[in-house]
């Protein structure tokens, strides 16, 4: 994943903001070739700001991870 409005150096200093921060980049704005880690998913799912739509139906899914 490639993001250039963000420095991801300064980021990945606290392992909890740039997780957060990459499963919403990759829910909102495309996989591009990456997996989402389901466990991580489920971990911050209740923090997530993703779009209602794509929380609605990755919400189906989250019991099954």
């Amino acid at each position: 994943m490639y993001n250039w409005t963000v420095d991801t150096r300064e980021l990945e200093k606290d392992k909890e903001k740039f997780a957060k921060w990459k499963l919403e980049q990759l829910i909102n704005f495309g996989l591009n070739g990456e997996k989402i880690s389901g466990e991580e998913l489920k971990k911050y799912w209740r923090n997530l700001e993703i779009d209602p739509d794509r929380r609605r139906f990755l919400g189906l899914f989250i019991d099954e991870i």
